[in-house]
């Protein structure tokens, strides 16, 4: 039987020679959570937690039963959690132990995923905006038409050029907002968007569903996430049969032609950015080099 200590280039002290992983588990990942959390707890220092320092501390940092505490949770537990033993922890007890050990975000998320746990999607206040693209969104106005939207696709930001060519979502009420809604229920939406073919429209929308199906997941399948997903499979029979082929991908963009009324056809790359900070995502709609469409958009905005 392989051993924790034969697998790991740095062993966990003290670890368990007969440990056995949880099924369906990584012995590696257990083995570098036990790491992780020795090497966090021995980095706090006790007087930034308010704990008296000690004169007879044995090891740095705090001890075991001092995060166990703060973590409201046995020492027992919590060293078997240092020592790659016990059951798989629960995203609670991850929780309590990421405050204990005052995680920072990129720091929890990677406790999550080494414990086998998706990390929890922090929610934004309802008229949150992120500010790095906030300021992209802006800086391409005068020749990009470009959006935001959360990770439903729900449209919280529009530049001049996007507004012009498409008309304002952000003000629109309940899934009238949302992008996804509006491929599946406006036959409208898909005459402006046109797809060069029906393969590359299919694809789309295979795209959209398997982005919703990965976000609704990410999210724990909130009410927001629930919700649309419900009234998507009511409103629309593509959008049901697609959903239960259980496809999950991320969101991505392909070449687009836009038709507008008042230029005529316009050719754009279509480039998602993710924010790295939020939920958020830049969608930017860029001319081709080539074609008329930079002219084109040009005339879409008053002097």
């Amino acid at each position: 039987m392989k051993r924790p200590l034969d697998v790991a280039h740095d062993p966990v002290a003290d670890a368990d020679p007969d440990w056995m992983p949880t099924p369906g588990t990584q012995v590696t990942d257990r083995i570098q959570l036990g790491d992780f959390l020795r090497r966090r707890r021995e980095a706090l220092r006790p007087e930034d937690l308010g704990l008296a320092p000690g004169a007879r501390r044995r090891t740095p940092g705090l001890r075991r039963d001092e995060v166990a505490a703060m973590a409201n949770m046995s020492t027992a537990y919590y060293e078997s959690l240092e020592q790659a033993r016990g059951p798989q922890p629960s995203v609670a007890i991850l929780a309590s132990i990421a405050t204990a050990l005052r995680l920072t975000p990129d720091e929890r998320n990677y406790l999550y995923l080494l414990a086998g746990h998706a990390p929890p999607t922090p929610a934004e206040p309802p008229d949150y905006l992120d500010p790095g693209l906030s300021y992209t969104l802006d800086a391409v106005a005068a020749t990009t038409p470009a959006l935001i939207t959360d990770d439903l696709s729900n449209v919280l930001a529009q530049n001049p050029l996007n507004t012009a060519l498409f008309g304002t979502f952000t003000d629109r009420p309940g899934h009238e907002r949302n992008l996804t809604w509006h491929w599946f229920t406006s036959p409208h939406w898909r005459s402006v968007l046109r797809s060069a073919s029906p393969e590359e429209e299919e694809a789309t929308s295979l795209l959209y569903v398997a982005d919703l199906r990965a976000t609704a997941t990410q999210r724990g399948h909130d009410p927001a996430a629930a919700t649309l997903v419900s009234d998507l499979r009511a409103a629309s029979a593509e959008f049901a049969e697609m959903w239960d082929q259980h496809r999950v991908s991320t969101l991505r963009c392909s070449t687009k032609s836009v038709f507008s009324e008042q230029v005529g056809r316009l050719d754009l790359d279509c480039v998602i950015l993710a924010s790295p900070l939020s939920r958020q995502r830049l969608l930017l709609l860029q001319p081709v080099p080539g074609t008329e469409t930079t002219d084109r958009l040009s005339r879409l905005l008053p002097d």
